[in-house]
């Protein structure tokens, strides 16, 4: 039996779609496996510091990132990173092939990392990098990976059924709808950052206009003034690695620093609504069409389009 190491919950996610969870040797500290694959060696941990504020935690990585950028370290040192690689673990989980990603240094193991750590290996498994920025991207990461594992039946079959799901929200909600309310989608709020890569694609098949976001390229710090100047019908904050219940901490110190906040249309009319960041919108996985069929129940309360799920949670 084949053996695979995943590096971060999206690669997770497309084992586990493919049908191979029972090939998985070792996951991230951040993967949410089915029952059966909970007790799996974690490979990575992190040095973020996820329990202090998140003003304290975006400090935290900007400071990481200028040090990187502006310092060039003695040959006989490494600066700590972000994410760590748990070598010895992933060493005896001995798999054939790692996935892991280029995306984003701040989100998990960066390709160059895993690369340095292949050095040490008495193994040499086979290294698959993802590096989606559009849906489209993502499918096509599951085709890459089961091609790999030389199963394209398989990955045909879960890339078809996800793509009738996404034409389904689309011809429903994009497509059939004449209001299309505005949308302020936030991926961070203390400072606001907008939605980045497949976040506007995925508001815009759901029948909405998204108004800040970068479609196909990562987020960006805004500033408040832009939310404010934007003004929209709906507001969706789905922070990234932030549950529910952490993310209303943080609207609760903006509405109580700023009046601003509180003027928003979105909020006067209550059309502020939460998702867990990392459970729906900030891994590029199969979980990214479960988000897009509950925002367009969120987006159109007022349509049928037929599907069973809830709309996101209001605040």
């Amino acid at each position: 039996m084949i053996r695979i190491a995943t590096l971060l919950p999206s690669a997770t996610d497309i084992v586990c779609a493919l049908g191979l969870q029972d090939s998985l040797v070792g996951i991230s500290h951040s993967c949410d496996p089915p029952p059966e694959c909970q007790n799996l060696p974690r490979l990575t941990s992190t040095t973020v510091p996820q329990h202090k504020s998140s003003s304290e935690i975006d400090q935290f990585v900007r400071s990481y990132i200028s040090n990187l950028h502006d310092n060039t370290p003695e040959p006989d040192e490494k600066q700590l990173g972000l994410y760590e690689l748990d070598i010895e673990q992933l060493e005896q989980a001995s798999p054939d092939i790692i996935i892991s990603q280029g995306l984003c240094d701040v989100c998990a193991v960066s390709t160059g990392d895993v690369q340095d750590a292949l050095c040490s290996l008495s193994s040499t498994p086979m290294l698959i990098d993802l590096n989606p920025n559009t849906l489209k991207d993502v499918l096509d990461d599951i085709q890459r990976v089961a091609t790999s594992l030389n199963l394209r039946d398989r990955a045909t079959q879960c890339i078809d059924s996800l793509q009738q799901r996404i034409d389904y929200v689309a011809d429903a909600y994009q497509k059939s709808v004449s209001n299309k309310p505005t949308v302020a989608f936030l991926e961070w709020l203390i400072p606001p950052f907008n939605g980045g890569h497949w976040n506007p694609e995925l508001i815009n098949l759901a029948g909405g206009d998204d108004l800040l976001g970068n479609h196909g390229l990562p987020s960006t710090t805004i500033t408040e003034q832009q939310v404010f100047d934007a003004d929209p019908d709906v507001l969706m904050i789905a922070c990234c690695g932030f549950s529910v219940p952490r993310t209303r901490e943080d609207i609760a110190i903006c509405l109580q620093q700023s009046n601003g906040w509180q003027e928003l249309r979105a909020v006067r009319n209550g059309n502020v609504y939460l998702a867990d960041g990392q459970d729906y919108f900030a891994r590029p996985s199969p979980t990214l069409v479960d988000a897009l069929e509950r925002l367009a129940v969120t987006l159109h309360p007022e349509v049928d389009g037929g599907l069973s799920v809830k709309p996101f949670e209001r605040l």
